[in-house]
């Protein structure tokens, strides 16, 4: 072989090592890109959504926002409900199991107020983000609980039972019976609301108070608290319900029982009070908007999770529905 065959040929294998090398490389950045992303993938937030029923519309509405924002921001939304508003220890053991399941957050309307406080905070030293909607935590009990990092999302409860009484009873001008019937008393949400209906009916000098019950946001509870009212006192012109459920139960007693020329004032304004509004029978009620607070809630939460500082308290608009809001 000539000195030039031998040049030449030694050109040619520090060519092709120098492809080999070049080439190596390559391939194996692409192959461990590859079984990263296979071996790390993209873990949705897991976020539950704690409601005390879905037997009252409202709280259906709550979940629709939810769900809206469980499609935005891409999270995996698990929905848990007690049987009735009532069923505190089983909510309370919901809570308990999601705390077992390790979920990112859990989104809950609490059935009451202080008895939902010490799962909560065991939610929360779990290192599980907590957003309150809807009932407000007992705010004395959360700040000895050193809990001061719940978020919550709901309307301005006593404004909005204000408003809407006010709205209806400031022109009666001759001497009036009412009656207030509250949700669940632990309930945060109802004492503002009777609150609310309080002071706008003791505003008119012309309304006096008689009876206040207690219907646990339930239709049937809502007929019973207004046979009992209207027995001891059948001249109750004016019954405010904390909820709409207890009112289409006050307006299911007054048909039965032929009591008319009642004023009933609801609040949810779910599609029967709606319904009982355009007809006549209900005189208003109170739109909370649950669409809009479920997503915030929601979105408060990812918000949380993903390290931004988020606000203490969220309120939504309330708006007034009766008979001229709906034409």
């Amino acid at each position: 072989m000539t000195c030039i065959q031998r040049f030449l040929a030694s050109l040619l294998l520090v060519s092709l090592c120098a492809c080999s090398k070049s080439e190596q490389p390559q391939g194996k950045a692409a192959s461990d890109a590859t079984s990263g992303a296979a071996s790390a993938p993209h873990q949705r937030l897991k976020i539950a959504l704690v409601l005390k029923t879905l037997t009252n519309p409202y709280f259906a509405g709550i979940e629709k926002g939810a769900r809206r924002a469980e499609q935005e921001f891409g999270v995996d939304l698990q929905v848990k409900t007690g049987s009735q508003e009532t069923a505190i220890e089983q909510q309370i053991q919901i809570v308990e199991e999601l705390i077992e399941l390790k979920v990112d957050a859990i989104v809950i309307t609490p059935g009451d107020s202080k008895r939902t406080i010490p799962i909560l905070k065991k939610a929360l030293n779990a290192g599980i983000v907590v957003v309150n909607l809807d009932n407000p935590l007992d705010s004395g009990l959360l700040e000895r609980n050193q809990m001061q990092s719940v978020p919550y999302v709901s309307v301005d409860n006593e404004q909005a039972s204000y408003r809407v009484v006010k709205g209806v009873t400031q022109s009666v001008n001759k001497a009036t019976q009412a009656a207030i019937i509250g949700g669940i008393p632990g309930a945060g949400n109802s004492q503002l609301r009777i609150k609310g209906a309080t002071r706008a009916l003791e505003e008119n000098p012309a309304i006096h108070i008689v009876a206040r019950e207690s219907a646990d946001w339930q239709i049937e509870q809502g007929h019973d608290a207004a046979r009992r009212i209207m027995t001891k006192h059948p001249d109750v012109g004016i019954v405010f319900c904390a909820n709409d459920m207890m009112a289409l139960g006050v307006i299911q007693y007054l048909r039965d029982s032929g009591h008319k020329n009642v004023t009933v004032i609801g609040y949810d304004a779910i599609d029967e009070a709606r319904t009982a509004i355009a007809e006549g029978i209900m005189a208003a009620s109170v739109d909370q908007q649950a669409e809009i607070q479920g997503y915030q809630a929601v979105s408060l939460a990812v918000r949380s999770l993903h390290g931004e500082k988020i606000p203490a308290k969220i309120l939504v608009d309330a708006k007034i529905v009766n008979a001229a809001s709906l034409k």
